[in-house]
């Protein structure tokens, strides 16, 4: 999937780089989410000022008050998913775009809830200049979810809330896992749920720091 373009041999070094220190150096060894994390050219998901910023292993604004999330945020979310080829995806923040052509990378169809606008409209432009036809963008309030697309192998929530949104669990597939950042009186904690026949097993992934969840859905 996708095409590089507007890309230097400068920016393909720190991109190496990045990868080697900041994913593979801190833990995040899968060899899939390796070569997506590589490839993507992660500068064109943030503003020309940027681009150099764009591989260090830190969060940047994007507008609209929204981040992208630093590269080992991306592999710890993405391993945490656990892909495979196939598979289907939903992803609740497109942001810049940038997590979704890493899962489009390794999934096999992503379809991405955006509630701003603008930057739905920023990810698509991106994406498509990319080359990126098994990503589709929604502009709306992510904690309804994708119903008519349900139900999906995986799902990831890019923005953090106090609970768990039931309607995205109905919206899992059995066996399938729903990762997301949880907000809690000690800070916010990356979850993994993974639904079983019995219930759902949570494990906890560690602290996290992400934009909290703009909704409209009732509590």
């Amino acid at each position: 999937m996708g095409r590089t373009i507007l890309d230097s041999p400068e920016l393909v070094r720190l991109r190496k780089s990045m990868v080697e220190d900041c994913v593979r150096g801190r833990g995040i060894r899968e060899p899939q989410i390796l070569r997506a994390m590589e490839k993507v050219p992660r500068h064109l998901f943030v503003d020309g000022a940027l681009w150099l910023q764009a591989y260090g292993d830190h969060a940047l604004p994007i507008g609209s008050g929204q981040t992208i999330s630093q590269p080992y945020t991306i592999g710890l979310t993405t391993r945490a998913l656990q892909m495979k080829h196939g598979d289907k995806v939903l992803e609740i923040g497109t942001g810049s775009g940038y997590q979704s052509a890493i899962l489009a990378e390794i999934a096999g169809q992503v379809f991405s809830i955006e509630k701003v606008p603008e930057l739905a409209r920023r990810a698509r432009r991106t994406l498509d200049q990319l080359g990126y036809l098994n990503i589709a963008i929604r502009t709306m309030d992510g904690c309804y979810g994708w119903k008519e697309e349900a139900p999906f192998d995986a799902i990831l929530v890019s923005a953090a809330t106090p609970d768990l949104p039931e309607t995205l669990l109905e919206q899992l597939k059995p066996g399938g896992r729903l990762v997301m950042p949880l907000q809690g009186s000690a800070g916010q904690q990356l979850v993994q749920l993974e639904r079983k026949a019995d219930g759902w097993r949570k494990q906890v992934l560690g602290p996290c720091r992400f934009v909290p969840l703009r909704s409209s859905h009732p509590s």
